[in-house]
């Protein structure tokens, strides 16, 4: 699994367990619903620090809380 595969995945998990739809999740992070959609679609595979922090932000988690998954845990290689 790729970092961008992983965000995405955690993004919808977290969505799942806060009870809201990634429509919403822009409206309260402040991002542009075309951004996080091209995050969970997948078209995006290089999500800045930056957006993980907004969202973090609007899911009411710390970073730390965002990558504390398995998801991130036995990524593969990006530099092949």
């Amino acid at each position: 699994m790729t970092i961008g595969e992983a965000t995405k995945y955690r993004i919808k998990e977290l969505c799942r367990e806060k009870g809201i739809t990634i429509n919403k999740l822009s409206t309260i992070c402040g991002i542009t619903q075309s951004t996080l959609n091209n995050i969970i679609s997948g078209r995006n595979n290089s999500t800045t620090v930056s957006t993980v922090k907004k969202i973090c932000d609007g899911l009411d988690i710390t970073i730390q809380d965002f990558f504390d998954s398995d998801l991130f845990r036995n990524m593969e290689q990006e530099i092949k």
